[in-house]
């Protein structure tokens, strides 16, 4: 027995949980509250995707196609005749993506093991999309297909609001009113329902929680997290029910519709530690107090702010618990389209944040009037990364994807450098804006410590429109950032946008030419575009008419988040919608650079007025021979051997020491007089990774060097140097 229940309900991920209920276990843990989480997504896919599972989707089926006498695709048909094949294959291609079976790659592969259908139609055609794909990448890609082929039937037989992910979104997205979705919920349960509402019960039976809460991330979360509540209502009226989360936090700030409380009794707004307390002591002690609640009372919906009590700081809310899930049964899929996607969707990463709200919080087409992206407060690179200790120690994974709105540069270098002071051996990623403090040697650091990928807004690749948005980045900065990332070996994505107010044809045009040419010198590997929305809490949605355009203003009695609007400029910006994907798609894969852009759109478009090195030339750089004398400096290579020579020429002769580093996959040599090289062996040994302790800034180098020769400039760009700084040993951060 446990005093409250968090759930996630259907469908978020399967590969990893979503970290909301794990941040609040470890807050409650903090507070000696006993909890217990539930992941009703991957329990419920688990018992669908089952030998069992599919035996029963069948029998349905059957009986249904039976008694309405009603015609299926030819896609189902074949799906149904091949029944046999996938519930006898079903339980070992789950086992295979959990990681269980790998061995079960060369039988995958054969291509005579798996039923197939229509999601393998165009296997052929993508076979170039493998590249050096290994074995159990691509046996994990075709088990994917397998599982999409049987979304499918059940999408066109059982149930059409089905997903992996986003379950019954559309019931979610853009619902002023609550009618549309509280109609379905009296609506007889559908076969998804019936899995889910099976499992809820069990387990509401065995923890007898007080208080139960849902976080609902999106508007997919919604309808399914309704129809736990009202199961609760119904069989355990006892229980209080609530929910919070990123749907409550953007799109029920003007709540009104008394309905909604049928099924939950509290519903609260941002950060969740300090209001879930408070309801839990509440339920406890009758306390009548409460932080950004809404209730019913009075049979009025009112909004309860009325404790005086300030939210946690980050430092306070306790390391994330992931207790409880079942870690070692989430799914591995594969998408080989885009690369950010297979590394996301691949691996099963601990979720932290480094910072809570975003350091920038400027972007116009962003909600930053609300708490979570408005107040900005980072975490030390300490607490940090003893959380990152705790969760490898508790969960037994390495990979971290650090969630945060945008991770600040100077934030990350200092977590990198704790990483390589303790020595761990992590994997991490996370979301970034493309500053320029992000220096090649910044990058490198980044690399030494974990980090393989980072995904940024590049948005409208247009100086304009990035001035409009109010980015605080141009095309030429992102394309030097790209660069530095890419050099140092870490994947860049971007996250593109197309349709934004006042955007022309032209532009749109000139945009895709800038990632085309960014993709072609290699700087960019991934990327994902998406139609600009206008939603109700960004500075766009709050003050439309500045941006031209007109919104189409509706009564709000449930959500309110996107904002339907007429553009000023009358442009069908869907329309470029495909062209845009499909030539993304055939960058990511290093093809087609050469075609014309007009070859990706079936309409006429304007030929772009962006040069063809563009890109190329922005990457053109003189060589900086500033020194910033506050910069710290580090060595990160292993110490070099010494060997010492005499240098003779035209009479006079030389100490000189050549200096060898042997790094992991390389080794180059240096050159210099002896007394140099005695005084940089001496400066390197108190510049090593393992006396991160202790800061040196490159001022005092250059003073510690004048004590004994002359200018420390000359030295500093010599060529030995210069090796040095190139092969990365030497990193000034």
């Amino acid at each position: 027995m446990k005093e409250i229940l968090l759930i996630t309900p259907p469908f978020t991920q399967l590969n990893t949980p979503y970290p909301a209920t794990s941040y609040l276990k470890g807050f409650l843990n903090t507070k000696n509250i006993q909890s217990h989480q539930i992941d009703l997504g991957i329990e419920v896919i688990l018992k669908l995707f089952s030998k069992e599972g599919l035996q029963h989707l069948f029998e349905i089926s059957c009986l249904k196609l039976e008694k309405n006498d009603v015609e299926i695709s030819e896609n189902s048909q074949r799906i149904f005749t091949l029944r046999e094949e996938y519930i006898k294959t079903i339980d070992d291609v789950i086992a295979f993506l959990q990681n269980k079976k790998p061995t079960l790659a060369r039988q995958i592969c054969s291509m005579n093991f798996l039923p197939e259908a229509s999601r393998f139609n165009h296997l052929d055609d993508m076979d170039f999309a493998f590249g050096n794909m290994g074995l159990q990448d691509k046996a994990k890609h075709l088990s994917t297909l397998y599982l999409e082929d049987l979304s499918d039937f059940i999408v066109e037989n059982i149930d059409e609001n089905f997903g992996f992910s986003r379950y019954a979104e559309k019931l979610g997205r853009s619902a002023n009113s609550f009618d549309n979705l509280y109609t379905k919920l009296n609506a007889e349960n559908t076969f998804v329902d019936e899995i889910t509402l099976k499992i809820l019960d069990k387990k509401l039976q065995e923890i007898q929680p007080k208080l139960v809460c849902f976080s609902i991330p999106f508007p997919g979360n919604l309808y399914s997290a309704f129809k736990c509540a009202q199961l609760i209502k119904k069989n355990f009226p006892k229980m209080r029910t609530a929910f919070g989360g990123g749907f409550a936090n953007t799109e029920l700030r003007e709540l009104k519709d008394k309905r909604v409380f049928d099924f939950f009794d509290f519903i609260t707004l941002d950060d969740g530690e300090l209001p879930i307390e408070l309801l839990y002591q509440n339920v406890s002690e009758s306390k009548n107090e409460f932080k950004r609640t809404f209730l019913l009372e009075n049979n009025e919906v009112v909004f309860k702010n009325n404790s005086q009590q300030q939210d946690y700081k980050q430092v306070l809310v306790g390391t994330p618990d992931y207790t409880d899930l079942p870690l070692d049964q989430y799914i591995s899929v594969i998408e080989i389209a885009n690369p950010m996607h297979s590394l996301w969707s691949d691996g099963r990463w601990n979720k932290l944040t480094m910072a809570h709200g975003c350091y920038w919080g400027k972007c116009t087409f962003c909600d930053i009037s609300l708490d979570y992206i408005k107040i900005y407060e980072p975490i030390s690179a300490k607490i940090l990364v003893d959380r990152m200790q705790e969760l490898i120690e508790k969960t037994g994974e390495n990979g971290f994807h650090f969630v945060d709105e945008a991770a600040p540069p100077a934030l990350m270098r200092e977590v990198a450098l704790e990483i390589l002071r303790r020595k761990l051996v992590v994997t991490w990623w996370t979301n970034i804006r493309f500053e320029k403090n992000f220096t090649k040697d910044l990058c490198f650091l980044l690399k030494l410590s974990g980090c393989v990928a980072v995904s940024g807004g590049l948005e409208v690749a247009s100086d304009r429109l990035l001035k409009l948005i109010n980015k605080g980045v141009m095309v030429e900065q992102v394309a030097k950032v790209c660069r530095n990332f890419t050099e140092a070996g870490i994947m860049v994505h971007s996250y593109l946008m197309y349709g934004y107010p006042t955007q022309t044809e032209q532009e749109t045009i000139d945009s895709l030419e800038m990632v085309r040419q960014m993709f072609e010198m290699g700087i960019l590997q991934s990327g994902f575009w998406h139609q600009f929305a206008m939603t109700a809490h960004s500075p766009v949605g709050k003050n439309p008419e500045e941006f031209g355009v007109i919104p189409s203003l509706k009564e709000i009695t449930f959500a309110n988040n996107d904002v339907e609007f007429q553009d000023n400029t009358g442009i069908d910006h869907s329309k470029f919608s495909f062209g845009l994907k499909k030539s993304l798609f055939n960058y990511m894969h290093g093809i087609c650079f050469e075609n014309p852009l007009q070859e990706w759109f079936e309409f006429k478009i304007p030929k772009t007025k962006i040069h063809p090195d563009y890109i190329h030339d922005c990457l053109l750089e003189e060589e900086n021979f500033l020194i910033k004398p506050n910069a710290k400096i580090i060595f990160t290579g292993s110490k070099p051997l010494v060997e010492y020579f005499i240098k003779s020429k035209k009479g006079n002769s030389w100490e000189m020491a050549t200096l060898t580093f042997h790094e992991k996959t390389n080794v180059f040599s240096i050159t210099l007089e002896q007394d140099k090289a005695d005084w940089l062996l001496k400066t390197l040994e108190e510049i090593t990774l393992d006396k991160l302790n202790k800061t040196i800034l490159i001022n005092n180098i250059k003073n510690n060097f004048e004590l004994n020769f002359a200018d420390f400039e000359i030295f500093w760009y010599s060529k030995p140097m210069q090796t040095l700084k190139e092969n990365g040993v030497i990193l000034i951060l």
